[in-house]
């Protein structure tokens, strides 16, 4: 597998983020082998994460009904070090996109967790304002993400907390034998917006599982709305 060949380019638009600490050994479960968990100033997070996928390329091919949809994902923060670089990358929980194809492919091409659901989403300007609402819908209903922006984007300030959020450039899927996959994902640092108003309503335990469901359940610790940008996702190798 070719890891520096371009499987997928793409823009990220609009990205919700709520943000939750909890404890490490809640997420060790889910740690591929090879990375271990990152942390912020000694705080551990999850983010409940909804955007836009827009103007998707496949191996440069347009593929047709496919190209702009809303995902959902559940991710945490790992890091491991090849040599001497370390390299921060996020492990998704679950992956919720609208069209199975788009979710069999992740599937079969990374190892990742998607899952197809009907999805919904809300993208309101006002002035400096954004008011921003990703739905999906499970057995139990239609659960949602929704969140308002504060103040002016401005780029996330170096060692923040918006920077560490926003700035893991790999990404890391267990597969099923046991093993992991590592891939690259390019983009430029992201403008962020503080958020207000940030909440999360719905029932996922089935999705989640009831522990994270239940983390889900309080209040966000942080949440911003990152600008998003063009990015590129490289095929990726097995470690």
């Amino acid at each position: 597998m070719d890891s520096d060949s371009t499987f997928l380019t793409a823009e990220w638009r609009d990205l919700a983020m709520l943000n939750y600490e909890v404890e490490p050994s809640l997420l060790r479960p889910f740690v591929p082998v090879g990375t271990e968990l990152d942390s912020w100033n000694g705080r551990t997070f999850v983010s409940l994460v909804g955007f836009r996928f827009l103007k998707t390329l496949v191996r440069a091919i347009p593929i047709p009904f496919h190209r702009n949809f809303d995902e959902v994902n559940l991710r945490f923060y790992v890091r491991r070090f090849e040599g001497d670089e370390l390299r921060r990358g996020v492990v998704f929980i679950r992956e919720v996109v609208p069209r199975w194809a788009i979710a069999a492919v992740a599937r079969t091409v990374y190892g990742e967790n998607y899952v197809a659901l009907p999805m919904r989403h809300s993208i309101e300007r006002s002035g400096f304002e954004i008011d921003v609402k990703y739905g999906w819908r499970t057995a139990s209903g239609w659960a949602q993400i929704s969140l308002q922006s504060k103040g002016r984007a401005e780029v996330a300030a170096e060692n923040s907390e918006e920077q560490f959020i926003t700035e893991h450039y790999w990404g890391y899927a267990r597969q099923r034998d046991g093993s992991t996959a590592e891939y690259r994902v390019a983009h430029p640092a992201w403008r962020v917006w503080q958020g207000r108003d940030a909440t999360f309503e719905g029932d996922v335990n089935k999705l989640y599982g009831e522990a994270l469901a239940g983390v889900l359940s309080g209040k966000p610790c942080s949440a911003f709305l990152a600008e998003g940008s063009e990015v590129t996702v490289f095929r990726g190798r097995r470690l």
